[in-house]
């Protein structure tokens, strides 16, 4: 680990707490550590790769608290998860060849698209709604595909996994949300994997930085379960829109150099 100013450490671990806490219950924390570990002065591979590390104690401290509570069975995700795990390792290996600036134009899009049909869309609770697609199905094509993104680019996975599951899967906000940590968890694994491969995880910042995502996601999803989609939904609307407008806002967003702004 290079050498790192207490005071970077200090950020990096309230960085770490914050984005556990935001991501076990809407997703979007990879947007928070990112930039942290940037900031710190820690190159961009290492950056994503130890952002990796630090995310499956957030994603697994979250998937343990819902599961405590009966809100999700986890031998019952067990084949979903491993195909997240599996799309995001092939997306991880492919993200030297993807067309990256095409996905950096388009996310800020769908991520904005997300947050306006959760703020809007008003039957949306915690009660079950109608099934449009079998786990099966489910879990052959949107579980890889987003596994995938998640392997490519990252940000906002836990959103368009939650936003599946609830018009899918016919899953309530809560449901939904305690359902999508652990795929989140697989999705995490199966790049940290690819980047331990590649010498790109550093290792001590990762491991401190993972123990206070654990307890933000712990606090976070305890939240979550004792309010449902009253603090769910107002929150991942927020996270989603604060995400796109972060990723447009970025000088380098291909949008923003094509229409030369």
């Amino acid at each position: 680990m290079p050498d790192i100013a207490l005071n970077l450490i200090l950020f990096l671990l309230a960085a770490a707490f914050i984005a556990g806490f935001i991501d076990s219950i809407a997703g979007g924390g990879g947007l928070i550590t990112i930039p942290a570990l940037l900031i710190a002065g820690i190159p961009p591979l290492d950056a994503l790769g130890t952002n990796k590390l630090q995310g499956l104690f957030g994603s697994s401290s979250a998937t343990i608290a819902y599961a405590r509570r009966g809100h999700v069975k986890l031998s019952d995700q067990l084949p979903m998860a491993a195909m997240a795990v599996i799309g995001s390792a092939i997306g991880a290996l492919l993200a030297t060849i993807i067309p990256g600036d095409v996905l950096k134009a388009i996310m800020p899009f769908l991520l904005g698209a997300i947050g306006l049909y959760f703020a809007f869309k008003p039957s949306l609770n915690d009660q079950d709604s109608h099934r449009r697609m079998t786990p099966f199905l489910f879990g052959l094509t949107f579980v890889p595909l987003i596994g995938f993104y998640d392997g490519v680019f990252g940000p906002g996975a836990g959103s368009f996994f939650m936003l599946s599951f609830v018009l899918l899967a016919g899953f309530g906000v809560l449901k939904a949300t305690a359902h999508t940590k652990l795929l989140n968890f697989g999705s995490n694994l199966g790049a940290f994997l690819v980047f331990v491969f590649s010498g790109a995880v550093l290792w001590k910042l990762g491991l401190i930085m993972g123990v206070c995502q654990f307890l933000g996601a712990q606090v976070g999803s305890r939240l979550a379960m004792r309010n449902g989609a009253k603090i769910i939904k107002p929150l991942l609307v927020v996270t989603c829109l604060a995400l796109a407008i972060k990723l447009i806002a970025d000088p380098t967003n291909p949008v923003r150099v094509w229409m030369g702004f």
